[in-house]
């Protein structure tokens, strides 16, 4: 029997009302809005302190994966008076934009078919200071996670030998991020040429398998190390945050070994994880990102970078 068009529901002491809950929103496996939004309050102990105070860009698919979608930075207007925004400017304009500091927030979002969360590297008291310098690996077909994964080691080697720990995570697509946690006073007029000479050290080190230019036709078959991520006016998809493919796969932290093991096996497939199984290791093994939020690491000097 199908549920009512119209749910009202109570989260944490506020009202809210779900609609289409039985709505696919993955056809081909048949995950519905309901699912979506189960998926997210289950995740979200491990899920929100990602998002806490980060200006989030909603991207939104109201007909499912299978239909058309679109980006909302400003915050809808018909948001709940609860609902936190925070005003940034960007390119001379005020966005407010909306900032999912709890669970009945990240429940209305989900409701409004908000399937992908992208966040900025900022906090929105802090936009001009990055927490992380992130790596954004994606690869040009034949090119697969698997190769990610060689880029991601060897990427992880340079980091180590500047005294920066780094923490992988799927992209929930085709790729990889590399993140390495700063939580300190730098800019990003210091991270970005950090990330572009990192990026571009390893294409000189691994021509035939690394680019650092966004030129589609220099991507065939390799990994773009996207450097450009690093910037004030950017988002990247938020770890744990669902991704509009076939089916309900997750951006999903990772240890390194797992990297490993990927790049040994050769098996793309190693590194895909649905929204069930990204709850199952949440309970076994805990939030493997969590020292992303914390850990506080000092930028070295670009020179050491670029000669190493």
């Amino acid at each position: 029997m199908a549920r009512p068009a119209r749910v009202e529901v109570e989260v944490e002491g506020r009202k809210l009302t779900l609609s289409n809950l039985d709505k696919p929103m993955y056809p081909e496996v048949g995950f519905t809005k309901g699912q979506v939004i189960d998926y997210y309050t289950r995740i979200s102990p491990a899920l929100l302190p990602h998002l806490r105070d980060r200006p989030l860009t909603l991207k939104r698919y109201p007909d499912g994966v299978d239909g058309d979608f679109f980006y909302e930075k400003q915050c809808p207007a018909h948001r709940p008076e609860w609902v936190q925004t925070a005003p940034i400017v960007a390119r001379r304009k005020t966005i407010d934009f909306c900032l999912a500091n709890d669970l009945p927030t990240l429940v209305w979002a989900a409701n409004l078919a908000d399937l992908e969360l992208h966040t900025s590297l900022s906090k929105a008291d802090r936009i001009e200071r990055p927490t992380v310098l992130a790596f954004d690996l994606d690869p040009g077909p034949p090119a697969t996670i698997v190769e990610c994964s060689q880029v991601a080691l060897r990427l992880r080697e340079i980091l180590d030998s500047l005294g920066l720990e780094s923490y992988p995570k799927t992209s929930g697509s085709k790729g990889m991020q590399v993140y390495a946690p700063l939580n300190g006073e730098v800019t990003y007029d210091e991270t970005k040429p950090f990330a572009r000479a990192l990026a571009e050290l390893l294409e000189r080190r691994h021509p035939d398998l690394v680019v650092s230019s966004m030129k589609k036709e220099l991507r065939v078959g390799k990994v773009l190390v996207d450097w450009s991520q690093n910037d004030e006016h950017k988002t990247t998809v938020c770890v744990y945050s669902l991704r509009a493919m076939a089916r309900p796969t997750v951006s999903t932290p990772l240890a390194w070994d797992e990297v490993e093991d990927a790049y040994r096996s050769g098996d793309p497939d190693g590194l895909v994880f649905t929204s069930d199984e990204v709850l199952e290791r949440v309970d076994e093994h805990g939030d493997l990102f969590a020292p992303v939020l914390e850990l506080a690491q000092e930028l070295p000097a670009l020179g050491g970078a670029r000669s190493r």
